[in-house]
């Protein structure tokens, strides 16, 4: 009895530390300091490139729709008139060694804007199935902000949808702005409701 306790334990607790090790990815972002974050309201995603038929780095509708809830839940609508930002995003199959920047966290530096705040340039190797997930501003076609997790995919992941909506997710939850009237509109939307 003792020993049949003992090795269930075992195997639960081999089970559980093999889930841990799979959802264990670095997840990073950066961000411009020319960003005009305050203002931003509205996206649409980049028409890609022509692309290989094979080739889903880029066109992922999984991917795209997870996208799409996040930035809805940030308060961004999505229009293909006049957006404030384009969106972006790429799986890479192979490693790649990525430069990133150690930053205040993006809603602190918000608060002052500061423009004297340098980029300190990080390097990182970034492991095969990294996504990488790119803001950028529609007049300047320059990147605001970009989040990335490394080693989230392989080819099993890939399909599975409710691994992608996390990945996505993660990336997203580095992101912890709102879109601009967002908040405002959300206050006004609940009081009204309440009359």
């Amino acid at each position: 009895m003792k020993i049949t306790t003992l090795l269930l334990s075992l195997l639960v607790l081999a089970a559980a530390t093999g889930c841990m090790n799979d959802n264990r990815f670095l997840v990073e972002y950066d961000y411009s300091y020319k960003g005009n974050f305050k203002k931003y309201n509205s996206y649409t995603f980049v028409d890609n490139m022509p692309f290989d038929d094979k080739d889903s780095s880029m066109n992922n509708p999984i991917i795209a729709d997870a996208i799409k809830n996040q930035l809805e839940v940030h308060g961004y609508r999505q229009t293909k008139r006049k957006p404030n930002l384009l969106v972006s995003y790429k799986v890479f199959y192979d490693d790649l060694k990525f430069q990133g920047f150690m930053q205040p966290e993006i809603e602190n530096w918000i608060q002052t804007e500061d423009d004297d705040v340098g980029y300190d340039p990080v390097k990182y190797n970034l492991v095969k199935g990294t996504l990488i997930i790119q803001l950028l501003e529609a007049k300047t076609h320059q990147t605001v902000w970009q989040g990335y997790a490394s080693g989230v995919f392989n080819d099993k992941t890939l399909t599975s949808e409710r691994y992608l909506k996390r990945a996505v997710r993660s990336i997203f939850d580095k992101y912890r702005l709102f879109a601009d009237g967002y908040i405002i509109e959300s206050r006004n939307a609940a009081g009204n409701s309440g009359r």
